[in-house]
Order: C-alpha cells, then structure tokens, then sequence
C-alpha cells in the first residue's frame, strides 16, 4: 500500500504535496492516472490545489476521466475541479471521456455542468468522437443532455458524417431520428449519405423522410 509511505514522506516535507515533475505533474496528477483514491483523498485533504495544470494543460480530472477513474472522477467534481476545463489541444474532461466509452464518468461530468457541446482545436465536439468510435450508450447520452447533432469540425464533418465513413450504422441511425440532418456538406462537398457504405445510406433517407 503506497500509501502510509506517501504520507510519512509528505509529512515531513510538505513542499512534496506540490511538487512538479519535468512534466509539471504533480503528486495529484500521478495518483488519478496510477487510480489511487486514497492518495487523492490525502492530498485534497491537505488543501493542494484540485485543478493544476501539466505542461500541456491536463488536469487531474483530464486524466481520471481519460483512464476511467470514476471514484475519483466524483472526488474531483465533489472538490469543485472545473469539469469544462480545456488542455492544449482544446479537449475536456467529456471529449476523452466519449473517444474511450466511460459512460459514467461522462453521465457524471454531464450532470455537473460539462458542456456537451465543447469543441476542441479541430472544432470536433464529444459526439463527434463518441460518433466515429461507435460508443452507442455515449451518444444516446449526449444526446439525452441536448448535444447538437449538426455542429461541423475543420473537415466540416457532423458527428452524422463520421459515424457513416466508420460505417456505425446504429449510431447514425439514432442520430438522425434525433434530427442530425442527411443534407449538410462537408469540405469535400459530400452529405452522410454520400460518404456512407453500403445499403446505409437508404436506411437514413427513410428515417429523415419519415
């Protein structure tokens, strides 16, 4: 248990509590991604402070949400950790959260004030990541918080647009019936229908036509 150590060292040295690594990581950071409460628990109750930044702008709950640390997910936003705080590539918490299917974590940071439309430096939203990797239950869930199904990222894709190129017909499916348009054109002048395979493209058009 690396934990009666950590707090024996730190307690003799305060200054270890927020410590930076080469990464401007510290003790706080490690903990959410190794997944130790605990530690977690030790530090906020010794007053760090529960958003610092690395060197490329992820804070602790970036890195639990990305892991899929749920505990400490809710120990973070219990701890008022900003839950649309954006690193260097313009992600939040929620973005990972829906590229790597935590469901929970995402319906957590969703109820506290996650905004589900965020869009990160490729204007790409978490329904646009939860869209393209398939993450059904996420979608449905981002839907549910009133996520916009027609926002474009750089490449002037909707979520629909990527859902239909990574052949994620259930996806795509729901999305339409949740009013994610057939007609918008992305750069390349293509619609969903046009960028989708097989006999998809039909499915959608007797959805959208009704």
């Amino acid at each position: 248990d690396a934990l009666p150590i950590f707090r024996q060292e730190v307690l003799l040295n305060k200054s270890l509590a927020v410590t930076t690594d080469q990464d401007n990581r510290t003790a706080l950071h490690w903990s959410c991604s190794a997944g130790h409460k605990e530690i977690v628990d030790f530090l906020l109750n010794l007053g760090v402070p529960v958003d610092p930044k690395d060197d490329v702008d992820w804070t602790p709950l970036h890195i639990a949400a990305s892991a899929g640390r749920e505990e400490i997910v809710k120990v973070l936003i219990a701890r008022g950790a900003q839950v649309n705080a954006v690193n260097q590539n313009g992600c939040t918490p929620l973005h990972y959260a829906a590229s790597r299917n935590r469901y929970e974590i995402a319906r957590m940071l969703l109820e506290n004030g996650a905004n589900p439309d965020a869009t990160d430096n490729l204007h790409s939203t978490p329904l646009h990541r939860a869209s393209s990797k398939g993450n059904y239950r996420l979608v449905q869930l981002l839907l549910e918080h009133n996520a916009s199904t027609n926002l474009q990222d750089l490449e002037g894709n909707t979520p629909l647009h990527l859902a239909c190129d990574e052949e994620r017909s259930e996806e795509a499916q729901l999305l339409v019936e949740k009013g994610a348009s057939i007609y918008i054109e992305n750069k390349e002048e293509k619609t969903p229908l046009q960028v989708a395979k097989g006999g998809l493209g039909l499915q959608l058009r007797r959805i959208a036509e009704g």
